[in-house]
């Protein structure tokens, strides 16, 4: 385990949303009080930051890209996502992605809310994101992604969905 995680999971409420947004690189500009409260950092902290900053190292590289190609071609994306605290806990969300476009339909930024996911989701996707992570780990780092999406894709496929986000929706929240 890394050195800066405590391996201790935070949870929030079920009428609890966790909302930030991002400029088109991925910079917060907003974050709500929730986001601020779990993840332990301050808005001051937090603003102008990458969203990055949260990212947990046990999160797969294939889903941010299928994240980040989907918004940035225009469509929203659902994701269940594991975050990691300033201090080095945890916390699972089921993350709603959207672009925000100007009045020329032209993407300006990103907008996201997170809600608290159901446990049996939460264990049979850290399942398949610790098998993307091990091919991710076993590789080159761009062979690595090439290989984790490709198995994605396949994991998606074989359980009868058409997509990722077909198949995140399935398990509920």
């Amino acid at each position: 385990m890394d050195k800066s995680l405590t391996g201790v999971e935070r949870t929030f409420q079920t009428d609890e949303i966790i909302v930030s947004k991002t400029d088109t690189t991925g910079r917060i500009v907003y974050a709500n009080d929730v986001f601020i409260d779990i993840s332990g950092y301050t808005t001051d902290e937090v603003l102008g930051q990458p969203h990055s900053m949260i990212r947990h190292p046990d999160m797969p590289r294939a889903v941010f890209k299928l994240l980040w190609d989907r918004i940035a071609q225009g469509h929203e994306v659902f994701a269940y996502v594991v975050n990691r605290c300033k201090n080095g806990d945890h916390y699972w969300v089921l993350a709603h992605v959207t672009p925000n476009f100007d009045d020329a339909c032209k993407i300006v930024g990103y907008h996201s809310c997170r809600r608290t996911p159901k446990r049996q989701a939460v264990e049979t996707i850290r399942g398949l994101y610790a098998q993307l992570r091990q091919v991710e780990n076993q590789n080159e780092r761009k062979a690595g992604l090439e290989k984790s999406t490709a198995m994605l894709n396949e994991a998606v496929r074989s359980l009868g969905f058409s997509s990722y986000d077909r198949f995140v929706l399935s398990l509920g929240r």
